[in-house]
């Protein structure tokens, strides 16, 4: 190197060539950039460029000193008009990661720490945030011509938010509306390609991840790797291959992976071998590595399939590739074998015919698993299915593979290996291996019986396993419908004791099973965990298309004598085991499909409910009677409308994300009236109408479901993310005012009574679909009470003890606080009111009694006029009465007065005429008797005051002229006066 002062004349390593912008006409110039400005003088004129449209083929370069296409060197490569992103030791220039809250709003600005969520290169790919942060991944690219972007990606975790989406540089959003925008889920271990079209211009690339409400479950993040941009001009160099790849010839467009047990530099044009004796290296490695001594890791153990006797037996291979040494200090050799056993026998619907193989059924026929296949007898059909229970090699509908995003080691390996009474995972090539085990099932098919039943399931798969695990293990259950999308059905970390897991479809279509076993989370080369394992002991699918009969089932026989051909029963009958004929279920019962044939399969709907004319369910028409004594209420709750809804919060996660929980109910009425909740995490591009009916990629249909909405932020959502929707309650149990019904508990504690006039009624509901935490189903309780002052749609709440709506995760409580809830009104809940009496008439009224808890029913009655009899009138009356009898007391008073003066006088007189008497000396009258006391001698006078009746009587003989006294005057014995 030399150094030129100032004036020196500029050699071609002292700039750069760079066009111009395009002008109005297409054209642009060729000018000539100095690496050091003033450096040196004489740069090269600029010269007319080539046309803004003009771009080399795959394999070459603009060379721009000629501007002319060369070939890239070997070890290098071109796209030509592309760029391709495969190598992310480090992030590439251009590239930026940048943390946004669901807000628009940086995360920074209110204290919560996102700086550590990014995205990660990870050599071969990047690697999205695992938290609730947003995280963006920009791209700015400008192109001359319409182009393209195409990406790999994997997005197994519907727990985060994964979208692709394109701005100009005004930053406005290209197209909001577009399908492409959110991204589909992938299977464990499946690489997706997304490809979208690229206008001319400048452009902005957003690959953007929200987090939503994981709390302390552990999130899969995306994967991203092969970033292809086509569209850019032209390109001016070409890139070197990175290394474990190369490019033998000149002129390449991609540089091909090293072969394994050789590996590549950067930039090389052909892979080096290894020494195979003491080292190795995978296929694409850019170093060899030294060979470990074999261990416990480096081998796995297999039963053999069964030979011609018979005869299986354990044996240990080597984990392929082999990468251990054996015969050196501290390795491990191979065990040997274990001893020649017999065969378990073959699975339900197989026989193996005295051979080594199990063969399956010819259609028509069944087998327990024993040696024959056997016809089914008249009036039974067989059953169609799968009933795996030996695992002496891996069924024919059944794959197994391994894979880990960083180590392609694992893509050779099986994931399950069988083990005689269950299927395990198998070793892997480290512990964050994805284990895989997948059963295909390309559709169902209904027994011909049941065959045109509405509503009834297709098809139930049932499977029974344990994981034993000392680390973060994790087994998760997926299903795949018509290859759309895998969701996760159900999922189960750490050890898990021996159980039996059950998940019913009940639509007709194409479903792939999968079952994903993960050691640990955390990334890892090593296998510290390889004694943690899941094991399937059992799994059996009902229905299915393509398989086997391991027994029969009764079915309808045609009416035609000689006829012994099953037909399908009408919708909501059952077969009768005696006749083999269809029988309708009796009314307000409901036929369970499942169930064995007979009159037990139709099951009575519970109180307060009735079963549709199909007998597929029961519901409630919204009206509900309670008698209580001689008292009967009648409600009504058609007045609060087919769904009620409730969104319950706002709840806040660690990371500051609002969220609410949002309930739908749907009180009354059949299938077409439940309540639908949509999952559109996934899949923002279905209609308001589309996710109303239920039709979106993720919705659940049922009496009662829930799901988590996060409100709609400013950057051009339509609807408000909703995710984790669930089922609460396809079932109706039955409405009563009883706090348990059918082994669920109301827990009126949680809503306490203000009044006890009407009493709550309860509508009972539950979902048989088993989850980790409830085996049996969940439930759920609502709760309807009269309340006057509210309207008649009323208004939901939960328990503030509950405020999820549930205290144990397994049975939901709401109570529906209406005016419609109230009972129908009646005779019983107005009175009477008397007006007063104007004019001679007098008004009655009629009002309702307060509170009034009734809604509906009976009118109050007219208004009515009566004739009456003023107030003036009665008061004449008791005046006149009064006066009358006044004058009587006084006029009686004065007659007794003068009678009795009357009597004195009379009675004087009689005394002194019989004092006089006495003075007369007379010979035997007043003489006194010898012994005769002195106070005997004295007269007595007996004074008898006559009674009331005497009184009468004499007044009554006075007028008669009868009137009269009688004075007994005795001197003798008795000595006394008697009046009377």
């Amino acid at each position: 190197p030399y150094h030129r002062g100032d004036g020196m004349l500029c050699f071609h390593t002292d700039y750069y060539y760079e066009y111009t912008e395009c002008d109005s006409t297409g054209s642009r110039w060729r000018v000539a950039i100095p690496q050091n400005p003033g450096a040196c003088t004489g740069l090269p004129e600029p010269v007319r460029g080539t046309e803004c449209t003009f771009s080399c083929k795959a394999g070459e370069f603009l060379e721009m000193s000629a501007q002319e296409c060369t070939q890239c060197a070997a070890g290098s490569y071109s796209l030509g008009s592309g760029i391709r992103f495969d190598q992310w030791d480090s992030m590439p220039p251009g590239f930026s990661s940048l943390a946004t809250s669901l807000e628009n709003t940086r995360y920074e600005e209110k204290g919560l720490s996102c700086n550590s969520s990014s995205w990660v290169p990870q050599g071969n790919y990047l690697e999205s945030n695992r938290d609730e942060c947003t995280v963006s991944l920009i791209y700015a690219v400008h192109l001359k011509k319409q182009g393209s972007v195409s990406f790999e990606y994997q997005y197994p975790d519907n727990n985060l938010l994964f979208e692709f989406f394109i701005q100009n540089d005004q930053c406005q959003e290209m197209d909001p509306s577009a399908d492409t925008k959110w991204l589909k889920l992938t299977n464990h271990g499946e690489w997706a390609t997304h490809t979208v079209n690229l206008k001319s211009g400048s452009n902005i690339l957003y690959w953007r991840t929200h987090g939503v409400l994981m709390g302390s479950k552990v999130v899969k993040p995306v994967f991203l790797k092969n970033i292809q941009i086509e569209g850019v001009a032209y390109t001016s160099e070409c890139f070197p291959c990175k290394p474990g790849t190369f490019s033998r010839a000149p002129g390449s467009s991609t540089c091909e992976p090293c072969p394994r047990d050789t590996y590549s530099g950067h930039g090389d044009s052909s892979c080096t071998p290894c020494n195979t004796t003491t080292q190795y290296a995978a296929e694409g490695s850019a170093v060899c590595k030294d060979r470990p001594p074999c261990s416990r890791k480096d081998y796995f153990q297999i039963h053999t399939a069964c030979d011609h006797e018979g005869k299986t037996q354990v044996i240990y291979k080597w984990i392929e590739p082999k990468i251990c040494l054996e015969g050196v200090t501290g390795a491990e050799t191979l065990p040997p074998g274990g001893e020649r056993e017999p065969c378990p026998p073959c699975n339900p619907g197989f026989y193996n015919n005295d051979t080594a193989t199990c063969s399956p059924c010819p259609p028509g026929t069944y087998s327990d698993g024993k040696k024959l296949c056997k016809q089914c007898p008249a009036g039974t059909e067989p059953t169609l299915g799968y009933e795996y229970k030996w695992w002496n090699i891996l069924p024919a509908n059944m794959k197994t593979s391994c894979f880990n995003v960083g180590n392609s080691k694992c893509d050779s390996m099986n994931g399950w290996e069988v083990a005689g009474n269950y299927i395990q995972s198998g070793a892997g090539s480290s512990d964050n291996d994805y284990l895989i085990l997948n059963i295909h099932v390309p559709g169902f098919k209904l027994p011909t019986s049941v065959s045109s039943h509405s509503g009834a399931e297709f098809g139930r798969i049932t499977f029974e396993f344990e994981t034993l695990c000392t680390a973060d293990c994790e087994l998760y259950f997926m299903m795949d419908v018509n290859r759309k999308s895998t969701t996760v059905v159900e999922s189960w970390e750490r050890t898990q004791t021996r159980q039996t897991y059950t998940h019913v479809l009940t639509t007709n279509a194409s479903v792939s099973y999968t079952w994903a076993f993960q050691r640990t989370n955390q990334p890892s080369d090593l296998r510290r965990y390889v004694n943690d394992v899941a094991r399937i002991y059992s799994i059996s699918v009902s229905n299915a298309l393509d398989g086997v009969s391991s027994g029969c089932r009764a079915c309808a026989l045609s009416t035609q004598p000689s006829s012994s051909m099953c037909v399908p029963c009408p919708p909501g009958h059952y077969i009768d085991s005696h006749t083999s004929q269809c029988t309708e279920c009796p009314l307000n019962t409901h036929l369970v499909s499942h169930a064995a044939p007979g009159p037990d399969a139709c099951k009575p709907c519970g109180p307060a409910s009735r079963s549709d004319k199909d007998h597929s369910l029961c519901y409630s028409d919204c009206h509900f009677t309670h008698t209580e004594g001689n008292v009967t209420l009648t409600f009504d709750f058609s007045l609060l409308g087919s769904i009620g809804s409730l969104m319950n919060g706002p709840s806040f996660t660690s990371k500051g994300t609002k969220y609410f929980h949002h309930f739908n109910i749907s009180l009354c009425g059949r299938q077409v009236h439940l309540a639908v909740c949509t999952d559109n995490v996934t899949d923002l591009s279905v209609t308001d109408s589309q996710r109303e009916k239920g039709e979106g990629t993720n919705a659940v249909k049922a009496f009662i479901c829930q799901s988590t909405l996060i409100p709609a932020s400013g950057r051009g959502f339509h609807t408000a993310l909703s995710s984790q929707s669930i089922n609460l309650a396809d079932m109706f149990i039955g409405a009563t005012v009883e706090n348990t019904l059918d082994g669920i508990r109301a827990r009126p504690e949680l809503y306490p009574q203000t009044t006890k006039k009407v009493p709550d009624v309860k509508f009972y509901y539950r979902s048989l679909e088993e989850t980790s935490s409830c085996e049996l189903g969940r439930s759920a309780v609502v709760t309807l009470r009269c309340n006057p002052e509210k309207t008649t749609k009323g208004e939901i709440s939960v328990p503030s003890q509950c405020p999820a709506g549930t205290c144990d995760g397994c049975t939901f409580h709401f109570l529906w606080e209406s005016s419609g809830a109230c009972p129908t009104c009646t005779e019983r809940d107005y009175h009477q009111i008397e007006g007063a009496c104007k004019g001679g008439h007098q008004d009655l009224l009629y009002v309702w009694n307060e509170p009034q808890l009734c809604m509906g029913g009976v009118t109050l009655p007219e208004k009515k006029t009566l004739p009456c009899e003023g107030m003036e009138f009665w008061v004449r009356l008791g005046a006149g009465l009064g006066a009358f009898t006044a004058v009587l007391l006084i006029s009686l008073t004065c007659y007794f007065w003068k009678k009795n003066k009357r009597l004195e006088y009379k009675y004087s007189r009689l005394v002194m005429s019989a004092n006089k008497e006495c003075e007369m000396p007379g010979a035997d009258s007043c003489a006194v008797m010898e012994g005769e006391n002195e106070g005997d001698m004295e007269d007595e006078v007996v004074y008898t005051k006559p009674s009331l009746l005497g009184k009468l009587k004499a007044i009554a003989s006075k007028g008669n002229g009868e009137i009269y006294e009688n004075v007994q005057l005795n001197s003798s014995h008795s000595k006394a006066l008697v009046w009377s």
